[in-house]
């Protein structure tokens, strides 16, 4: 099946909703001839892939545009695969069905849509009024969690069509995203990391909990609620913990401001922007993973099924979507959204019991390779676009 993919970020920008869409590219490009529409980044460098193409709204707000030649672009394509929210693309697809009237649709709903600026708010009226219809056209709707939507704006959309949603977990390389190896088979090898983790627990370390917050640090990342982190880090009684801070954006100033005026700067590292290996090496010596979204456009948090698959326990706001991720009491602890009291409770209940970070651990790396894996992904999608 020749496939369009439209989605409104892409790979290198960090966002979840472009994250996902380079996944399951990889994955559809398997089995389908697959080309990825996006607009062309805010800035920063663009991702020069054979079969991804920039397209240049004629009008545009953030990740939202008119990209008015996506119309007769699609032309050649028996399906389109869109990434929703995607503000602008939606309409001129939907008018592109109406033409086209044996096209395929296909959905991925990623977030709902609240508190909008106000540009954003013009250019979704044209969206607001195909949303029903679009969805309706969909042959199948796809989103990482059954929760989120029961509990939010497409609710009505999932008890008139049950049929058509289906739960579809971001694929994740388990083989990758793992903890460190143990070196079983090298005895000098072994022996050195001995030392060295007696020289770090005992002289550098000294019992340190290494504390890891991933996301974007701009103000279309505001939901994250690092800014409700800082508080309740400056609440923990002992001090024997360590923050590093992985991404960038405008806020960042910002949020360093409030560490130094917490008296926390010593204990926080910002090391902006890594590299996927870089990335994966951090999750893989942190010790406890936060992710302490504050509402509903945190929809489920990719960044804890990567931690989660490094070995690491979690914890994350009790919000729809996110909540169904893990296991609460298996996996990690679930903190209540805005409540700086709350998640310093469930940090310090952590940060106090490596017996149990462990566990949680273990349990988390099983659960991810369990549901996260890319071959779960693959034959779900495989079952979607028959």
């Amino acid at each position: 099946m020749k496939i369009a993919q439209v989605v409104c970020a892409f790979p290198p920008y960090p966002g979840g909703i472009g994250q996902s869409a380079a996944r399951f590219g990889q994955l559809l490009a398997a089995n389908h001839e697959l080309t990825t529409f996006t607009l062309h980044p805010l800035s920063g460098p663009k991702n020069i892939e054979p079969n991804l193409v920039y397209l240049k709204p004629s009008l545009r707000a953030g990740h939202g545009g008119f990209p008015f030649s996506l119309f007769w672009r699609l032309r050649k394509y028996e399906a389109v695969f869109l990434h929703y929210p995607f503000f602008g693309a939606d309409l001129i697809i939907y008018l592109f069905l109406l033409f086209h009237p044996r096209k395929k649709l296909f959905i991925h709903y990623h977030m709902d849509t609240k508190n909008l600026s106000l540009g954003f708010k013009l250019l979704a009226l044209p969206s607001r009024l195909v949303k029903k219809k679009l969805f309706a056209r969909a042959t199948k709707i796809s989103a990482a969690s059954l929760d989120y939507l029961a509990h939010g704006q497409v609710a009505p959309f999932l008890k008139s069509w049950p049929d058509k949603f289906i739960a579809l977990p971001f694929g994740l390389d388990t083989n990758r995203y793992r903890p460190k190896l143990p070196s079983e088979n090298d005895d000098l090898t072994a022996k050195g990391k001995k030392i060295v983790d007696f020289v770090n627990h005992n002289f550098i370390k000294r019992g340190r909990v290494n504390l890891l917050f991933v996301g974007g640090l701009d103000s279309a990342h505001y939901f994250k609620g690092l800014n409700f982190l800082l508080p309740a880090l400056a609440k923990l009684r002992f001090k024997n913990w360590q923050l590093t801070i992985v991404g960038d954006g405008d806020l960042r100033l910002s949020y360093e401001k409030q560490a130094e005026e917490l008296n926390l700067r010593r204990q926080i590292k910002f090391v902006g922007r890594l590299s996927e290996e870089e990335l994966i090496r951090t999750y893989q010596n942190s010790d406890l993973f936060i992710l302490p979204s504050i509402n509903r456009h945190e929809a489920f948090g990719l960044v804890l099924t990567e931690a989660m698959a490094c070995g690491v326990p979690v914890i994350a706001s009790d919000l729809p979507g996110v909540r169904t991720v893990f296991r609460p009491g298996i996996d990690g602890l679930l903190a209540k959204p805005r409540e700086i009291d709350d998640l310093a409770t469930k940090i310090a209940a952590l940060v106090g019991d490596e017996p149990k970070r462990k566990a949680y651990g273990r349990s988390a790396r099983d659960y991810a390779v369990l549901k996260y894996s890319l071959e779960t992904s693959d034959q779900i999608l495989k079952e979607m676009f028959l």
